[in-house]
């Protein structure tokens, strides 16, 4: 945890106005710049650059089960595009991908300026996870591997798993466990053609209507574009989509159930 703001700024409250209400305010003041909140502190431009720890674990993600195929390097041009990054940023996205491709990367560190560049917002942190199941799924089946690897991610952003499987179902994917390995789950017998409902709002069909409700205005609240803040249009495009997809989903149930 950083604290040279801190006490820089309670030193600066108390010469200022001799009080202890100074080293408060100083404190505080100093914390907002710890965390990158205002100013140039050290943090700032960690916790606001995303692109380089995304694509190193992209990378790590791709080589986790043994080799980067066609597709994972097709899907990680994909996301480069998507972002529309400038000539430096795809630069830096590209050298950190291969970084990601080396035994000796470090995900936990990768991990850890993830979590700094949230800053606790959970819905920052599911932009995170949308945009690196497209590494997960660029080959179509689920690896052990790779889910491993965001399976961790998930734990330091502190993200449900249960959420990670609503994200993937939005993609059509659903996660199971058979056999001592995870797979992608098929849709029910009988279920209708697409993305299963349930599965978007992170429930099983034989929820309530009350839980229905419950998870969908949680969702459509977490993943609403507007509550960003500043971060690129193509991910708040990528949000609208979710949110849509969750409006969707919460319409097909209702519809089915006959509940207002």
């Amino acid at each position: 945890m950083r604290i040279t703001g801190k006490l820089i700024g309670a030193l600066v409250g108390w010469v200022l106005l001799r009080h202890p209400i100074g080293i408060v305010l100083g404190a505080l003041f100093g914390h907002l710049w710890d965390v990158g909140a205002i100013g140039g502190g050290a943090s700032a431009a960690s916790t606001r650059d995303f692109i380089g720890p995304l694509f190193g674990l992209a990378g790590a993600i791709a080589k986790s089960d043994g080799r980067v195929s066609e597709p994972e390097i097709a899907a990680t041009e994909n996301l480069i595009a998507r972002l529309g990054l400038s000539s430096a940023q795809r630069s830096e996205a590209i050298a950190r991908f291969k970084d990601g491709k080396q035994d000796g990367f470090a995900v936990d560190a990768a991990m850890a300026d993830l979590r700094a560049w949230c800053r606790g917002r959970r819905d920052r942190a599911y932009i995170l996870l949308d945009l690196l199941l497209e590494i997960v799924f660029a080959e179509g089946s689920l690896s052990r591997e790779k889910l491993a690897i965001v399976r961790r991610l998930c734990a330091t952003l502190g993200v449900h798993e249960q959420e990670l499987a609503a994200l993937a179902a939005m993609r059509g994917y659903g996660f199971g466990y058979a056999g001592g390995g995870y797979r992608q789950a098929q849709s029910p017998p009988g279920a209708p053609p697409g993305k299963d409902p349930y599965a978007v709002l992170g429930l099983s069909r034989e929820a309530s209507d009350r839980e229905v409700k419950t998870a969908y205005r949680r969702l459509i609240s977490q993943h609403h574009p507007d509550k960003l803040g500043d971060v690129p249009e193509a991910l708040k495009r990528r949000a609208e989509e979710r949110a849509r997809e969750i409006n969707i989903a919460y319409e097909k149930i209702r519809s089915e159930r006959g509940f207002t």
